[in-house]
Parts: structure tokens; C-alpha cells; sequence
């Protein structure tokens, strides 16, 4: 059996996805046509040529330009669908996805609409593929602390439907403490709260997330590296990274991926998962990012597996459910076949 066989089978949670990111260049043509909305490519040849992005920013121009193909709650359900079909064949059992409503709701889509759509593809997934998810909003770190809080008071009819909140958006120049208020709310609220911090951002960034908003997960956190107290103090909590390598990759974050944190992180003791991040845009689901640093890091089967349990552990999820993951996790690391650890052998 080679890596690249054992990562096929091996079961696991996905905890940093979003939804928009997730458009495969088909759908997004087809979206556009279906809306009348107009947008600058002709051919998925020529939309993927379009994904080469010089940092975060260059990334977002297009990603948020491309919500424009999302509408009705029918785009919403097509996405979210899609994706969580591709995540079921990547033996994904739990995922827990990213939504950006501000997005939508600032050109006229109603929060609703966006909601309602993800939600029918969601209960579908369960019941069909018998993969679990939740659904994370995530207020845009450019926009103003007020603008996230009327988010959250927006999803108030939607609460028993929400996992929790989080941060995402463009990092450089919009750091965490812009909004202790709307995290403490969401936690008064009984949500569960992450942020985005330490991908193009500082360490120190990281420490606010901690500190000032109390996240639960740090979402990527590469530079937490740069700061050995803060490594200790995620080693000692064990506040999970949601750490997505591919990602890191195609915006520049790291310059290959043979220099990439993760395994760093790992050795550090910190609880480390792996993810696709906005897969259609970076090229990969998160078995092709399991496999990119299996092959350049050398990650052993051991590794693997504790990358893999760490999915489910750092996951919100029902304590049963996710026993159960790691009992499955621990069943098929014994039952598949042997392979080889070294790197020159993981083809």
C-alpha cells in the first residue's frame, strides 16, 4: 500500500472549508449563465488560469468577485453540495464549514437565502452520504465590529442550526482585538468561536485570538513558530490549528512546500489538522494536501494517523461521535496493509 492508498481510506474531519471557495470552475460557468451574471471568462481553461495569486489579497479580489454567480438559495445548495460529495470520496466523515454572509448580503442576498440553501445540502449530505457537518459564519476582518455584530444578531432565527461564529477576511492591517465585542457576544451566546490569524499576519495576532477574543481554534497559525512562549502556551491548551497547506502554498506563504510549518507545529506538541482551505482556487481537496506533505515532509503512517485523529478531536462535535471517528481511525490504521515510511520510497 502506498501513502497516497493509506491517506484514500483513512477516516477524517475537514475543519477549515469555505463554501465560496469551494466553486469549481463548471459550476461557477454554469452559475453565471444560470443568473445572468456576467464575469470575464468563457472557458473553465481560462477561469483556472486566473487562479495565480501573488498573496492573500490578489486571492481575494477574485474569491469575493466570484460570489457574485451565488444568488438564490439553489446556487448555495449546488456549492455547498458539490463539496460535500467530493469531501465524502476524500473518506471525510465530519466537516465543519466557512460562510462569509456579509459577502452576500451586502450586493441583496438575503441572509435566508444563503442559509436556507446550505442547510437543505447539508441535511442532504447526511442523509444520503451519511457525512455529518456544521455550518461557522465568518465576519470579514475588513468590515467594522458593528457590521459584525448586526451579522450576528441577523442569524438570531438560525441560531439552532449554527455551530458558531468566526473571523476570516484579509489579515495585514485588521487584527483580532478589533473585535473583542462581537466574540464576546457570540460566547455569551453559547456559540463556538475561531478566528483566522497568523497566515500572512503576525504571532502576535495568534496571542490576541487567545487572549482578547478566547477562540477555541486558531485557523492556519503558521506564524505561532515565530514566538516560542505563544508555542508553549498552544502546546500546553492544546488549541487546535486548523492548518492548510496547499493553501499556504499557491499564496506564497511558504515558499515550497518542503519548508512548510506543519511538521514543526507537530514536533512542538501542538494539535495540528490538515485542511483545503478554498480548495477549487488552491488546487486540491484534503486528501491531495494530506498527500503534499506526506510526500515533502515525510510525514510517517503514525503522523498521518495522529493528523487524522487530531480532525476529530479538535472538531465540535458529540463526545460519542467523535469516540466513535477515532475508534474507526484506530480500526483501519490496524486492519490496512503495511508501507513504507521512508520519503524516497512514498511515491
Amino acid at each position: 500500500m502506498t501513502p497516497a492508498q493509506f491517506i484514500a481510506g483513512l477516516p477524517k474531519a475537514e475543519l477549515h472549508m469555505h463554501i465560496e471557495g469551494s466553486i469549481e470552475p463548471a459550476l461557477f460557468i454554469a452559475l453565471a449563465k444560470r443568473n445572468n451574471v456576467p464575469i470575464a471568462w468563457k472557458t473553465e481553461a481560462e477561469l483556472r488560469e486566473a487562479y495565480s495569486f501573488r498573496n492573500l489579497q490578489s486571492f481575494l479580489d477574485l474569491y469575493y468577485d466570484g460570489c457574485r454567480v451565488l444568488v438564490h438559495a439553489a446556487d448555495f445548495q449546488d456549492v455547498t453540495r458539490e463539496y460535500l460529495m467530493r469531501a465524502h470520496a476524500d473518506r471525510v466523515l465530519h466537516a465543519e464549514l466557512f460562510l462569509g454572509p456579509q459577502g452576500h448580503t451586502a450586493r441583496g442576498v438575503a441572509l435566508g437565502t444563503v442559509l436556507e440553501g446550505t442547510f437543505a445540502a447539508m441535511d442532504a449530505a447526511r442523509r444520503e452520504d451519511g457525512i455529518t457537518s456544521g455550518l461557522i459564519l465568518l465576519a470579514q476582518r475588513h468590515r467594522s465590529e458593528e457590521e459584525a455584530l448586526a451579522l450576528l444578531d441577523a442569524a438570531r432565527p438560525w441560531a439552532d442550526r449554527l455551530l458558531g461564529f468566526g473571523l476570516g477576511g484579509a489579515e495585514v492591517g485588521n487584527p483580532p482585538s478589533k473585535f473583542v465585542e462581537f466574540f464576546r457576544r457570540c460566547r455569551e451566546r453559547g456559540f463556538k468561536v475561531v478566528a483566522h490569524a497568523g497566515e500572512e499576519g503576525p504571532a502576535a495576532y495568534v496571542r490576541e485570538a487567545i487572549e482578547l477574543l478566547h477562540v477555541q481554534r486558531i485557523d492556519h497559525g503558521n506564524s505561532s513558530l515565530d514566538d516560542a512562549a505563544l508555542l508553549r502556551v498552544l502546546a500546553q491548551r492544546q488549541v487546535p490549528l486548523t492548518v492548510c497547506p496547499l493553501s499556504n502554498l499557491k499564496l506564497k506563504v511558504v515558499a515550497s512546500m518542503d519548508v512548510h510549518p506543519l511538521k514543526r507545529l507537530m514536533d512542538a506538541g501542538l494539535c495540528v489538522t490538515v485542511n483545503s482551505d478554498d480548495p477549487s482556487f488552491f488546487g486540491g481537496y484534503v486528501n491531495d494536501n494530506y498527500i503534499a506533505c506526506q510526500a515533502a515532509l515525510g510525514l510517517s503512517r503514525q503522523a498521518l494517523v495522529a493528523l487524522a485523529r487530531n480532525s476529530f478531536i479538535a472538531a465540535f462535535m458529540p463526545a460519542a461521535q467523535r469516540d466513535a471517528a477515532l475508534a474507526a481511525i484506530d480500526a483501519y490504521d490496524r486492519d490496512a496493509a503495511p508501507w513504507v515510511d521512508a520519503p524516497a520510497l512514498a511515491a
